[in-house]
């Protein structure tokens, strides 16, 4: 089933997150530099400058098995932006993004407030170095519009039955679930289906899960095994699913068009990366991407 609505209309691109640069900050002291951690590399990716050697090695080594990673990571932020101005646009005012990662341009906070400025925003990390730039962020901005939860996705308890989540979102009103490239770092053994219907069920009707997930189904096998490979020495695996096992994350919620489709082609707009001119390896880019709302 599909739940048709108008397409989300592209905007520039200027960061809220300019305070939280790598140089105003200090590495939190429990932070474990030496092991590669997926944010970080992830940052690395996108061409960010908070990440440490061993991400940038890992990171390096990915990319040499996967080329296609660094446009993967620039089209999985415009799928982001464009699927947060479609929630925005459908008057929804209360964002939750779980696995946030390194703050950079095109936040969920700087491109919801574009369109809504009195939107609410919360952030979930279980990296320390994310809650210190977010808390970075936070000085300057108005009480209550941005906050910032540590915590694990593998235990939503914990992320919903958070005093700051309850502070900052009514869950009886619609909230738009963010799990923007987090789930391929949850095992089929830590409960990945579980985890995303607990969260699912705490949801208001007309609530919106915005997803996307790597996937084998576009990258050669080989490529698709060593980045596997790689990601087993980082802070969580990778877990490359098919598209018959990321459609269930969705449940009973209903697709906007497209549906369910590779990550460019979600409702490409002017001024990200569109069909008419995807660059040269864009059919390499393995992943997935959706919005859905619940009924």
């Amino acid at each position: 089933m599909t739940h048709e609505d108008t397409a989300a209309v592209g905007h520039g691109t200027s960061t809220d997150w300019q305070w939280a640069r790598a140089e105003d900050w200090q590495p939190p002291s429990e932070l474990d530099t030496g092991v590669p951690h997926t944010a970080r590399m992830y940052d690395y990716y996108l061409g960010g400058k908070d990440n440490f050697e061993a991400d940038r090695k890992a990171a390096q080594a990915a990319i040499a098995a996967y080329p296609a990673l660094p446009l993967l990571a620039r089209t999985n932020r415009q799928f982001l932006g464009r699927a947060v101005e479609f929630a925005a646009g459908r008057g929804i005012r209360q964002f939750v993004d779980i696995g946030t990662g390194i703050p950079a341009v095109g936040s969920t906070s700087e491109v919801a407030r574009r369109v809504a400025p009195d939107a609410r925003v919360v952030y979930v990390d279980n990296d320390p170095i994310v809650a210190t730039h977010a808390r970075a962020l936070l000085a300057g901005r108005p009480v209550g519009r941005t906050s910032v939860i540590e915590a694990d996705l593998r235990d939503p308890q914990s992320i919903l039955g958070h005093p700051a989540l309850a502070a900052a979102v009514d869950l009886s009103r619609p909230v738009a679930l963010m799990l923007v490239a987090v789930l391929h770092f949850i095992r089929d053994e830590d409960g990945a289906q579980q985890i995303v219907r607990t969260l699912r069920e705490a949801l208001a009707p007309g609530s919106a899960l915005i997803l996307s997930h790597g996937s084998p189904d576009f990258a050669s096998q080989e490529s698709a095994a060593e980045g596997t490979r790689i990601y087993r020495s980082a802070s969580a695996p990778l877990v490359l699913r098919p598209r018959a096992e990321v459609e269930p994350f969705f449940g009973d919620f209903d697709f906007v068009g497209p549906g369910l489709v590779q990550l460019p082609l979600w409702r490409p707009t002017p001024g990200h990366v569109r069909t008419a001119d995807l660059p040269e390896g864009w059919q390499d880019v393995s992943a997935y991407a959706g919005v859905a709302i619940k009924p």
